[in-house]
């Protein structure tokens, strides 16, 4: 790799041109990395809902032309100055926030939302000089979530890359950068269900999946999935599901359902919907006394949900998690371990594969609902 070193790297990428169409598979130039960058090679990258939503770009301000994806994995190819913790020949991962270890975030161990890094949709830019890395005949291309993944090479800031065991298999931790540690994390890190307890998970996509498997590994001794289609029900067993709740099959707030089953309401629960109403069943279904709750779906802007203060009272407790609680360089080098050593089963989120040259088959499956994770190799 070393002959690209400083130089402009010509490669392709998948470039969102308008909201909504098609990606369209074009020659980039993907520039030389800056002070505390690292430039990577992807090898593996795979498709999160949030990338769908900003790319049909309903209801934030759409920044065109962008490269975008944030779930990949890929090895370091060179490392801008300053960077002193990454080499090249590195396996990394990108992750859509950061950590630059210096700021109060990063430094309190309660908290992974860096000052510098932390997860930001409208950036277009680079932060060392607010321009692009990557370009087409001199005009620019924007970032996406700092990572834009969806190119066979990539430029990012070296707090928001996790170096980890290169024996890892890149084409499945890939997806441990984004959705399933955030669905880990909030069961394993905010929840903390205690084994031979109960947790309801709201919502079963990919996220609310991972939630459950926190709850599989901690040993809770019934995991209840709620969601409104359920086609999903069958695939959730394999995630520990073991009871499943679809709202709409009830005269009541399932809240009342979940509270009637369990004597009074479970002992965790985790919401992966980003719906007020989901919130709002996930506080007040858990048990009084003891139980915790926890938010980790992304509402609409305008969103505020209510609930009477004595469920607060009655000794709930209502938690919020921005990617599981993870510092990204610090901690998630250890999912990736517990994959390694067979805790933490990766292999069953990953549900389609596709060639890079064949991107837009995968935003079909996820438009459809057919996938959880689609797998798309860089290597043609």
């Amino acid at each position: 790799m070393s002959t690209t070193v400083g130089q402009v790297i010509r490669c392709k990428a998948a470039v969102a041109w308008e909201a909504g169409k098609p990606l369209v598979m074009e020659e980039v130039e993907v520039a030389p990395p800056q002070a505390n960058e690292v430039r990577i090679k992807i090898l593996f990258t795979s498709l999160c809902h949030t990338d769908v939503y900003f790319w049909e770009a309903k209801g934030q301000a759409p920044l065109f032309p962008r490269i975008f994806g944030h779930e990949a994995s890929g090895i370091v190819e060179s490392v801008g100055p300053g960077v002193t913790d990454i080499q090249p020949g590195d396996h990394v991962l990108p992750v859509f926030t950061g950590e630059c270890k210096e700021c109060r975030h990063c430094k309190s161990e309660e908290s992974n939302m860096c000052d510098l890094l932390r997860i930001n949709t409208d950036r277009g830019v680079m932060l060392a000089d607010g321009q692009p890395r990557f370009s087409i005949n001199g005009k620019p291309i924007y970032h996406f979530l700092g990572t834009s993944t969806f190119s066979e090479y990539t430029v990012v800031h070296v707090g928001c890359v996790a170096k980890i065991n290169p024996k890892a298999p890149l084409d499945k931790v890939c997806v441990l950068s984004c959705g399933i540690s955030t669905g880990l994390g909030a069961t394993l890190n905010v929840a903390k269900p205690k084994p031979g307890q109960s947790v309801a998970i709201f919502g079963l996509g990919a996220v609310g999946l991972a939630a459950a498997e926190g709850a599989r590994m901690c040993g809770a001794s019934r995991v209840i999935g709620v969601d409104l289609n359920s086609s999903r029900f069958e695939l959730a067993k394999k995630f520990g599901v073991t009871e499943f709740v679809n709202p709409k099959d009830y005269d009541k707030p399932v809240q009342e359902v979940i509270a009637d089953m369990t004597d009074g309401g479970v002992d965790r629960s985790v919401e992966c919907t980003g719906s007020i109403q989901a919130m709002i069943s996930a506080f007040e279904c858990v048990h009084d006394g003891w139980g915790v709750a926890v938010l980790v779906g992304v509402p609409n802007k305008d969103d505020a949900f209510k609930t009477h203060p004595v469920n607060l009272l009655n000794e709930r407790t209502l938690k919020g998690t921005f990617f599981g609680n993870y510092k990204p360089r610090s901690d998630l080098p250890s999912v990736v371990e517990k994959y390694m050593n067979k805790e933490l089963e990766v292999e069953k989120f990953i549900t389609h594969n596709v060639k890079f040259s064949e991107i837009n088959k995968a935003f079909d499956y996820m438009l459809k609902g057919e996938s959880l994770r689609c797998i798309i190799s860089m290597e043609h």
